[in-house]
Parts: structure tokens; C-alpha cells; sequence
């Protein structure tokens, strides 16, 4: 059975999910130093083949692949620095440079694993119950636009699936797939449409738009497992920021390489408490995962 079924993280309350996610995306942004980018990749990469092990294999390589690009080409456009590896194209190489692209796609490759993660964990309805009642008209227009792609490319796959069974598949020369595709979007475009009106009568149905006060119902509950990790994840959060605060991820590129040593009481700290808190949602994936099998074993 696949781990993402034992994922405790998933089954919290959606404060609970929405800190962790924001804390970790937020911290990959801020902390530019290569020891904590690193930190944040692989722990992202832990956490996403929890969540989707069958798909893991494909994502991170072709994060890494963008990694390595956005590392060699980032010189090219970018000549500050001192130290001139190579001339390409009668432009300087420099090794800052290098190191800056390598950190940078460092950053975009854990920053999309974290991205990828929060848009398995937080769904719609978990959304829709943080933010209904505090911003409700900003909360339903982001559910819908976050939805609209992949109902659109499910929506489109089986329209074309269709068009095949009665022969009508988007093959052939060139034109006739033009031509195959154009008629997809076509009924796409068309069921798009009734869509929407038959959402705007089911709003109007349920009362949406009226005056008086709305009232919102909760299927979430705040438990003593969500205390417990809300609090883990704050606690982590302080130490990584006090251990951020003193230098511990001070990162210098330009025009000489200067990166604060990973040593001594507070980088430590720092590492330490980051990794803590990026692996809190592995982590209970990996004990419940560890917990069901060995149950499952005295059965």
C-alpha cells in the first residue's frame, strides 16, 4: 500500500497545514544560504514521495534537471563576480555567479516540491473552511481558478476519448489534428460555459449573495494531535528565525563568495530546528506508515 495513505499531516486541521506550508515556502524564499536550500529540497523530496511515490521518480528528476540548467546558465547573463572561470561568447564566467544559479535553482526546485505537496494536502474544502467566513467572495474565486485547469484537462481527455470511440480522433496530417483539436475546445469552451451558469443558479439557490449574515458550517475539529503539532511547528519556527536573526544563514555572493560557516551553537541550532520542522509531516507519515504494519502483523 502506498505511504500517502498513512499521512497524519493530511488528515489535520487546515490551520495546522496552511502554517506548516506557509512556513516552509516562506523560509525556502528567505533563507538564501546553500546548507538550508538543501535541507528544504530534500525534505521536501522526503515529504512528496510520501504524499506520491508512484509520480516521485519523474517529478525530482526533472526538478533537478531545471536545477543543473538554471545553475550553467544563470553566468551567461549574469558576469558579476571575481572569480572568472572561463570567457563564453566573450562574456566572463564567473564562479559567484555559478553559485548563485546553483542556490537560485536550488530555491525554485524546493519551493515547487512544497508547492506540489500543498496542493495534495490543502484541497478545496480545506480552502474553502479556512478562509470562507473571513474573506468568502476571495476564497470561492481562488477554489474555483485552482480547480478550473485540472477539471479542464480531465474534462478534455475525455472528450477526446470519446471522439475516438466513434472515430473521430484528433490524427492524421497535420491539419486534420489542428482540426481535431479545435473541435476538443470547441465542446470544452461549450460545456465551460453551461457549467457556469448552471453554478451561478446553484449559488443562487443556496441563498449566495444575500443580505444578512452568512453562517458557515465546520466539518473540521481542532484536536489535541493538531495542538500538538501546531505546536511542534511554531516551536521549530522560533528557533529557526533566532538562529536565522544571528547570522546563521547569511549568504553573500557578489562580488566575493562569503556564506556563514555551518558551525557553532546557533547554525547548528538553526539546521537542526529547520530540518525538525520541514520533516514533521514525514515524519508521522513514516510512524503511522510503521504503526499499521506492525499491527497489521499481530492480526
Amino acid at each position: 500500500m502506498a505511504l500517502q495513505e498513512y499521512d497524519v499531516f493530511s488528515r489535520c486541521h487546515p490551520a495546522v497545514n496552511f502554517l506548516f506550508f506557509a512556513a516552509a515556502i516562506v523560509l525556502t524564499v528567505v533563507l538564501f544560504h546553500p546548507a538550508y536550500l538543501l535541507v528544504s529540497l530534500v525534505c521536501g523530496g522526503a515529504y512528496y514521495a510520501a504524499l506520491r511515490r508512484s509520480r516521485c521518480g519523474k517529478t525530482l528528476g526533472f526538478l533537478l534537471l531545471v536545477l543543473v540548467l538554471v545553475a550553467a546558465v544563470n553566468p551567461i547573463f549574469n558576469t558579476l563576480g571575481d572569480t572568472v572561470l572561463f570567457t563564453l561568447f566573450g562574456r566572463p564566467y564567473t564562479w559567484q555567479a555559478l553559485c548563485y544559479g546553483l542556490c537560485s535553482g536550488l530555491m525554485f526546485a524546493a519551493v515547487s516540491l512544497w508547492f506540489l505537496c500543498g496542493g495534495i494536502v490543502m484541497t478545496s474544502d480545506k480552502f474553502t473552511s479556512l478562509f470562507g467566513a473571513v474573506i468568502p467572495s476571495i476564497s470561492l474565486v481562488l477554489v474555483m481558478v485552482l480547480r478550473l485547469i485540472p477539471d479542464y484537462w480531465r474534462k478534455g481527455r475525455q472528450i477526446a476519448g470519446a471522439r475516438k470511440c466513434i472515430g473521430r480522433s484528433a490524427a492524421g496530417t497535420r491539419k486534420e489534428k489542428i482540426q481535431g483539436g479545435m473541435d476538443v475546445l470547441t465542446a470544452l469552451s461549450g460545456w465551460a460555459l453551461e457549467g457556469s451558469v448552471v453554478t451561478a443558479d446553484s449559488m443562487r439557490c443556496r441563498g449566495y449573495g444575500a443580505e444578512g449574515r452568512r453562517t458557515t458550517f465546520q466539518i473540521y475539529r481542532f484536536t489535541g494531535r493538531d495542538r500538538l503539532i501546531a505546536a511542534l511547528i511554531l516551536a521549530a519556527l522560533a528557533a529557526t528565525v533566532y538562529a536565522a536573526a544571528g547570522g546563521s544563514a547569511r549568504a553573500v555572493f557578489f562580488p566575493a563568495l562569503s556564506l556563514a560557516p555551518v558551525r557553532g551553537f546557533r547554525p547548528v541550532l538553526g539546521l537542526a530546528a529547520y530540518a525538525v520542522l520541514l520533516l514533521i509531516p514525514t515524519f508521522y507519515s513514516i510512524r503511522e506508515a510503521i504503526l499499521w504494519h506492525s499491527l497489521r502483523s499481530k492480526i
